[in-house]
């Protein structure tokens, strides 16, 4: 019962979340803020971990294939790997993390100092204000992030492939290319919209629902 009850509060949200976004005017200032909140200041991040992720992995499929002969597949390996599964999967976990436990804490410190109160108060929409701006740029950064990760994470297996390797730079750039496909970087930006939208989303719900006090946000 706990988890369908969990179920429709996180329904209900998103209801009321959906209302405001069609409600006008629209708060545009916010938005912007969290546009740099959660895609510029999670770049450096993103860019890491897919840059030493693409290099571990052309390190170690390099190994691994050339023992079979089959090391010329090396880039056509990390471009789908990565485009498909690692790229979205991993840039969500780590700005979903830190963008995610923000959200968390910054609602839900002003649910316990009564600052959403305030606004209902001044008859503020608190999802119009809070909820929405968080959870657009979850949906609009996340993908661009996942996009830079994809590419990031592919010449990091080509910096390790051609320079510690020694494949040839066109000959894993020809692989690369005419293996992806556009439905496989298709996919990757919708995983990475997904994600985007749930992380920010669940920020949003267990700020709103924090208990009182500091063990409340902490939990």
């Amino acid at each position: 019962m706990s988890f369908f009850i969990t179920f429709g509060a996180i329904a209900k949200l998103t209801a009321r979340m959906l209302r405001a976004m069609l409600s006008r005017p629209f708060e545009f200032r916010p938005l912007i803020q969290q546009l740099y909140s959660l895609g510029v200041q999670s770049f450096s991040i993103a860019f890491l971990t897919a840059l030493f992720t693409g290099a571990v992995m052309a390190l170690q499929f390099g190994w691994g294939l050339e023992r079979f002969g089959a090391g010329n597949y090396v880039g056509k390996v990390i471009s789908v790997g990565f485009v498909m599964e690692l790229g979205p999967v991993l840039t969500a976990l780590l700005v979903g993390g830190r963008v995610g436990a923000g959200i968390t804490a910054e609602i839900g410190s002003m649910n316990v100092t009564e600052q959403i109160d305030a606004l209902i108060t001044l008859s503020t929409d608190p999802m119009r204000y809070l909820t929405v701006p968080r959870v657009l740029a979850g949906i609009l950064v996340v993908p661009l992030l996942v996009a830079v990760g994809d590419i990031i994470g592919i010449m990091g297996g080509y910096g390790v492939a051609t320079g510690s390797l020694g494949f040839s730079p066109a000959a894993y750039l020809r692989n690369t290319v005419n293996f992806l496909e556009p439905l496989d970087i298709a996919s990757s930006l919708i995983k990475g919209t997904a994600f985007g939208l749930i992380a920010t989303t669940m920020g949003c719900y267990f700020g709103i629902n924090a208990g009182r006090g500091a063990r409340g946000v902490g939990r």
